[in-house]
């Protein structure tokens, strides 16, 4: 299984986009996805991550719940990357990053067109969407 989970909210760019953090928001939306994600059941062997702050900040909130580390993938940077080579071996894992990436990796995957929010999910199983989840529904898994 594969897990897709875009960043969190993040501040406006001010000259380096790699260098934005989460805000308040968006680090409650991180704590909140890492929650409901135990609540569903996942058992996250592993968590790859943009290098980019907002994206390795909302890595670390989430697996903070999964008892996972989370490790930097520059493939997970920005620009087409392949889920499937990027999970091989190493189980069921939680991948952190951006869009139009990751809704385009679920379409490559899948062929379903996916919309992934800030601190929104995908779970990918195969060639199979089972679930694309907002924030609100995180929120209303994890309450």
């Amino acid at each position: 299984m594969i897990y897709l989970l875009r960043h969190g909210d993040a501040e406006d760019g001010n000259g380096d986009d790699s260098a934005r953090r989460l805000t308040a928001k968006g680090e409650r939306q991180a704590s909140v996805a890492g929650g409901a994600l135990v609540i569903l059941g996942a058992e996250i062997d592993a968590c790859l991550t943009s290098p980019k702050i907002r994206a390795a900040g909302t890595a670390r909130l989430a697996c903070e719940a999964l008892g996972v580390e989370a490790e930097a993938a520059t493939e997970l940077r920005g620009g087409a990357f392949n889920s499937l080579a990027l999970a091989a071996g190493r189980g069921d894992v939680l991948l952190v990053g951006h869009e139009p990436d990751f809704s385009d990796e679920v379409a490559r995957l899948t062929g379903a067109r996916a919309k992934l929010r800030k601190g929104g999910l995908a779970i990918v199983d195969g060639s199979t969407l089972v679930a694309l989840l907002r924030p609100a529904d995180l929120r209303r898994i994890a309450e």
